[in-house]
């Protein structure tokens, strides 16, 4: 059995993709918005280290590697 294709029906449905794609793509979150745990541990760490003075600028990582 071969089915009649309906072009409107067709048409009709991949505007209602369309719609739902745009709906879709208006309520993506940027997955580089959140934090993992991961990146709550670096950044915990990052603050107990600027808490206690052991961070260093760039510039001083250069020199101490030579570059």
């Amino acid at each position: 059995m071969s089915e009649v294709i309906d072009s409107v029906e067709i048409v009709h449905e991949l505007k209602a993709i369309r719609e739902d794609l745009d709906f879709i793509k208006s309520h993506m979150i940027d997955i580089d918005s959140i934090m993992t745990e991961d990146d709550n541990l670096s950044l915990n760490q990052y603050r107990s280290e600027k808490r206690a003075g052991t961070l260093i600028s760039h510039e001083e990582l250069k020199k101490e590697l030579g570059l």
